[in-house]
């Protein structure tokens, strides 16, 4: 181990962490849920353009200090896209090798994106196929894998260091209601969800968290049962999130409820957020978002009021093949009609079901 070499990186990722300002917090105008508000922490705007960009830095620091990486060392990861988009700008940054093991069916956008920062994507028939074959590159190169889905829920300081939790709340400290009511999260390794909440426990703060699962995964089932050994012979069809096996991050005893969402709602519900924004987001924004709305209309027929945050996880230019595709729309996911029918009506109501 070349300790000037890792003290060097340290010091690379923490300088760009230095030139890096925190993500906005986008409030929606709903009307129609007046005394209830709304945020979006804007995830997208860091530099590789999702709430990975956090991860990846917090995996690339955990594997230096524990002297998993040296100079020179092949840095492998299981990932739907993402996650290794991130990674292979955190590599390019201390000039390593970079390979992404991923599903063929990972977005094509987001696979320039890794060979952009000179990244080579290995691919997979499934997604459930990423583990095994990440573990055999690594040994067969001499590389790391940094194994996202193991370590995401322990490399990140939970307790502060200005975690995304810690972020949240102190944006929200001028807001009308700076105690969220609920934080929704979907969950793709599970290490963002348990850094809320756990960040929640530790505060004593009395914020709810909700994990917003799609089809094809086994998180909701696993939140309800406890069953680690639950697998799913599909892929999750909203990338990013949802996973075909119980991944070590996902942490159920820090997670309040969940809601499984239709991957139709998801859908319907990035086309609605445009609307309101004018900017195209990600099917899992889509879950969250959805997740939230539902959450909001309870809470308006219950007569309460307050805020609940969620995230936009990355933005829409990615997906503009699939996702904002009709014609794939209609072959992947389904009809998504029904879904925007009831997010035009709430918008006059702000009555939502599933």
């Amino acid at each position: 181990m070349t300790q000037s070499w890792v003290h060097q990186a340290i010091g690379k990722i923490e300088a760009d962490f230095q030139r890096s300002a925190d993500t906005h917090l986008i409030k929606l105008d709903l009307p129609a849920i007046a005394g209830i508000d709304i945020y979006l922490k804007d995830e997208s705007t860091h530099p590789t353009g999702s709430l990975k960009h956090r991860l990846a830095r917090s995996l690339f620091l955990y594997a230096l200090c524990n002297g998993w990486i040296d100079k020179d060392t092949p840095i492998i990861e299981a990932s739907s896209g993402s996650t290794a988009v991130s990674e292979a700008y955190f590599a390019r940054l201390l000039g390593l090798p970079f390979i992404a093991v991923m599903p063929r069916s990972t977005a094509r956008r987001k696979i320039e994106q890794i060979e952009f920062y000179g990244g080579r994507c290995h691919f997979v028939a499934h997604s459930s196929e990423i583990y095994a074959e990440s573990t055999r590159l690594a040994a067969e190169l001499g590389g790391h894998y940094m194994d996202q889905f193991t370590y995401a829920e322990r490399a990140t300081d939970w307790r502060g260091n200005n975690n995304i939790a810690n972020a949240i709340f102190e944006q929200m400290q001028k807001e009308p209601h700076p105690i969220p009511r609920w934080i929704v999260m979907s969950p793709g390794t599970g290490g963002t969800s348990a850094t809320i909440g756990r960040y929640l426990k530790y505060q004593c703060l009395p914020s709810k968290l909700c994990v917003v699962d799609p089809e094809n995964s086994v998180f909701y089932d696993y939140f309800q049962h406890r069953d680690n050994s639950l697998q799913s012979q599909s892929s999750s069809r909203i990338e990013g999130i949802g996973r075909p096996r119980v991944e070590p991050s996902f942490i159920p005893g820090v997670i309040d409820t969940m809601i499984k969402i239709p991957d139709t709602a998801a859908i319907a519900a990035i086309h609605w957020l445009e609307q309101q924004i004018g900017r195209k987001t990600g099917a899992s924004t889509g879950t969250n978002l959805f997740g939230a709305l539902l959450l909001a209309a309870k809470m308006k027929q219950a007569g309460d009021t307050g805020s609940i945050v969620t995230l936009i996880c990355d933005p829409g230019e990615r997906y503009l093949d699939t996702y904002y595709n009709p014609d794939w729309i209609t072959e992947h996911i389904g009809c998504c009609q029904a879904m925007t029918d009831k997010l035009t009506a709430f918008n006059h109501s702000g009555e939502l079901t599933l």
